[in-house]
């Protein structure tokens, strides 16, 4: 298992509740949680979203493989040293959190996985590819904006923020020492509940298919699906993202 590294926290709510880890997707960073770490602290919970490494304040390396975040995510715990209530992620940080769960089954009691990088095929890689180079090549609120027009302004300017506060080269490299991305044999060992929210494929989705109906053959596992939403359900529709995660941690 790589060296993990410190990872930066952003919090909301009170300390001495249910604790829930929050990790982020490629290319964002702890602040575009806000949506989902606000909807926890106003539902009872206290909610901590990292920074990736390579991303945002988080200290740069030269491993960017899927083991090194899982590693980094697996040494993250809540201040009193327990397990997490639920760990929640988003894309690459999806596929990070499977990985700390199946090493760990200790170190959360649940997780919700959002839209997850399970696997990507070699389409997704190039979607993938291809998002990354445009935000990079204009990381500007009009170009988010025009992107995507129905986000919330604060999702625009920290999404802007973000491609700027990202190591390009970290990115770049997610990509390159993953040439192999995948994560299935990780999801199939998880042992603790496990709810994912799917984007709607007439959109955009990486998680659905012949991929989905693999990953829930494990029995922990469970999915729902956010009509209308890309691969950023927490974003392209906030109010029906955060219904489903509430569901899924009642």
């Amino acid at each position: 298992m790589p060296t993990p590294l410190v990872l930066p926290r952003l919090s909301w709510g009170a300390v001495g509740r249910p604790t829930a880890l929050l990790a982020h997707g490629l290319g964002s960073d702890a602040a575009l949680m806000w949506r989902l770490g606000t909807a926890l602290a106003d539902a009872g919970w206290s909610a901590v979203a990292v920074d990736l490494r390579g991303h945002g304040d988080a200290p740069r390396a030269l491993d960017y493989t899927l083991a090194a975040y899982g590693a980094d995510l697996g040494a993250t715990r809540p201040d009193d040293g327990g397990p997490w209530d639920a760990v929640i992620g988003h894309s690459l940080g999806g596929a990070a959190v499977t990985i700390a769960a199946a090493e760990d089954a200790a170190w959360t009691r649940r997780l919700v996985l959002i839209d997850p990088a399970i696997l990507l095929a070699d389409r997704d890689r190039e979607t993938v590819r291809a998002s990354q180079e445009q935000a990079f090549a204009d990381p500007t609120v009009e170009a988010v904006r025009a992107e995507h027009p129905d986000w919330h302004p604060v999702d625009v300017e920290l999404k802007a923020r973000a491609t700027r506060r990202a190591s390009r080269w970290a990115i770049e490299q997610t990509s390159a020492q993953n040439t192999t991305w995948d994560v299935r044999p990780e999801a199939a060992a998880l042992s603790v509940p496990t709810h994912i929210i799917g984007a709607d494929p007439t959109v955009f989705s990486i998680f659905t298919g012949a991929l989905a109906a693999e990953v829930l053959q494990n029995p922990v596992v469970t999915m729902s699906v956010v009509s209308d939403a890309g691969h950023s359900p927490h974003r392209d529709r906030p109010d029906a993202t955060v219904a489903e995660l509430l569901a899924a941690l009642a």
